[in-house]
């Protein structure tokens, strides 16, 4: 029997690079909406892998293991939301692919997409006091995460504290439906032949 489903979920897509404050804002968000939300990481995914296992992998077969893990992830936020459930994901831009593979797979549905803004000097702070991330790791993403420069809205957290960002995202999603800035971006790849129409969809893999 089929399932019925006659809502599909919102998604509040948190882009930003590692250590900007996405995973606080949407620890927050949480607790603010008024709605039960899921929360989707990117960082949650990976960690569900034996790191050994990967610690033994050459260069191009990890190269190769990632990709597939970030494609997957981009399909299970879908297949979540298209169930009708909302969520917050939180993810790493930091190759062109993927927000190509995102506007792909996400189509049809309704994505707020939050720039998550932190400046330089605050985000090696914050590497260094978590203790936990490789030095220059933020620095090294920074130049292509943002790279697509459209946002529905955008936050620089190390100003605004992960509670003003998650109610400012809750009174923009109250807000009545607008033209969001995935639809103008995916309309945009299409225009430069980075997405063919016939790839949209939960589906379909336009990873390469």
């Amino acid at each position: 029997m089929d399932f019925p489903n006659d809502k599909k979920g919102r998604i509040i897509f948190l882009n930003g690079v590692s250590s900007s404050g996405k995973s606080s804002i949407a620890a927050q968000l949480l607790r603010e909406l008024d709605t039960p939300y899921f929360a989707m990481g990117v960082d949650v995914v990976n960690g569900l892998r034996a790191k050994e296992r990967t610690l033994e992998l050459g260069a191009d077969e990890l190269r190769e293991v990632l990709m597939r893990t970030r494609a997957g992830f981009h399909r299970a936020v879908a297949g979540m939301a298209h169930a009708g459930n909302d969520l917050v994901m939180d993810h790493v831009l930091s190759e062109h692919w993927r927000l190509i593979d995102c506007l792909a797979v996400l189509d049809g549905l309704d994505v707020v997409f939050v720039g998550v803004h932190c400046e330089l000097a605050e985000l090696r702070r914050r590497e260094i006091t978590r203790g936990d991330r490789e030095i220059g790791q933020a620095e090294g993403q920074l130049a292509q995460v943002h790279a697509h420069g459209l946002y529905d809205i955008e936050f620089d957290t190390a100003v605004q504290s992960p509670r003003d960002c998650a109610l400012q995202i809750k009174d923009f999603v109250a807000q009545p439906a607008r033209v969001r800035a995935f639809d103008q971006l995916r309309a945009a790849a299409i225009e430069k032949g980075e997405l063919r129409p016939d790839r949209l969809g939960v589906s379909k893999s336009t990873v390469s």
